[in-house]
């Protein structure tokens, strides 16, 4: 296993890019009562690493949340290794339907205070009272009555490159931020069938929850959320009411679930759903870039960016400690609209 510090991201990821075997990337969760968080971190951390097992963990008190990239040759193997612990055993594992094996360069566990971060009080109502599963053969049929509402459960950079239609669509930058506003936009309508999904099922558990405390009887889920939606659609010849790409957390930032291109580039306002971190490393916004602008402005967010990024990275790095010592450093996470102020030349 490579200890991180050691090695450089650009190697880590020089290595996995010259990888001559396959990799799966999953994903999976679960709400269990973990005793010792950081014991399980440790015991995963070895034999994971001894796997070759790449991704992104969060343990909890609460449970898992994990992100996972898996050579293919030791699946079974990561599969048994599951079984034996038994927070773990028979996880339902949700496959990616796009993968290139190239969405984490790196193993990543970290202990948090929640493996999702919701900003409620758990104690104050019944995490465990969680909506209705739905398959996506259930859900697509509850989709056809005109009188149910559905509601995405992501952020907004998440829903405007694809969704179901017509969902609501709550223009939120954290999950935390998001709970109190679908319990404003669903005030009038506890009496209808409500129907949430997410990426992969995990924020939905705690949205349903907190919706049933809140007075919403009839509240359902999509079962492994759109991960496990847009797989059943294909084993199964459905049709797929979700159109365009499902934003993922990892190097790849989207599976296309569907042909239709529903976004646009925050910067030239052409049909575009590719997302793109900016290359100066002192900004990173997340936002949305075509090819051309892509070209135009070399993979960054603003003329400013841009001309930061052509320094020498030794100049860059005295540049963001200054800013540091500011306290100048950017602090959006992920939004550059459409008509937002175009990196004017």
């Amino acid at each position: 296993m490579i200890k991180q510090g050691i090695v450089s991201k650009e190697e880590l990821k020089r290595r996995l890019h010259a990888e001559d075997f396959k990799r799966t990337t999953l994903s999976f969760y679960r709400y269990i009562k973990i005793e010792n968080p950081e014991e399980l971190r440790i015991q995963l951390l070895r034999e994971w690493g001894e796997l070759g097992v790449f991704g992104r963990i969060y343990l909890a008190y609460e449970g898992v949340n994990a992100q996972l990239s898996v050579p293919e040759s030791n699946f079974e193997k990561f599969k048994l290794q599951l079984d034996s612990v038994s927070y773990l055993k028979d996880m339902p594992l949700k496959i990616a339907i796009e993968d290139d094996g190239k969405s984490f360069y790196q193993l990543t566990i970290k202990v948090r205070p929640k493996i999702v971060a919701d900003g409620l009080d758990d104690a104050s109502f019944d995490t465990s009272n969680v909506g209705k599963h739905l398959s996506a053969v259930e859900f697509n049929e509850a989709l056809e009555d005109p009188k149910v509402v559905v509601v995405d459960v992501r952020n907004h950079y998440e829903s405007e490159v694809g969704h179901f239609e017509n969902a609501l669509l709550p223009d939120a930058d954290t999950f935390k931020e998001e709970l109190p506003m679908i319990v404003d936009m669903l005030q009038d309508k506890k009496d209808k069938k409500i129907l949430l999904y997410c990426t992969g099922g995990i924020r939905c558990e705690k949205a349903s929850a907190y919706l049933k405390h809140k007075g919403f009887v009839d509240v359902n889920q999509l079962f492994g959320g759109i991960i496990s939606y847009a797989r059943e659609v294909q084993e199964l010849g459905l049709e797929s009411k979700f159109k365009g790409k499902n934003f993922v957390f990892d190097a790849r930032l989207g599976e296309r679930i569907s042909e239709e291109i529903i976004s646009h580039c925050h910067q030239c306002g052409k049909p575009s759903d590719r997302h793109i971190n900016c290359a100066n490393d002192a900004c990173h916004l997340l936002f949305i870039q075509c090819e051309s602008c892509a070209k135009e402005f070399e993979n960054c967010c603003t003329n400013d960016c841009m001309e930061i990024n052509r320094l020498p990275e030794e100049e860059q790095r005295r540049l963001r400690k200054e800013k540091a010592k500011e306290g100048s450093l950017p602090e959006h996470k992920s939004r550059l609209r459409p008509k937002a102020p175009r990196l004017l030349h």
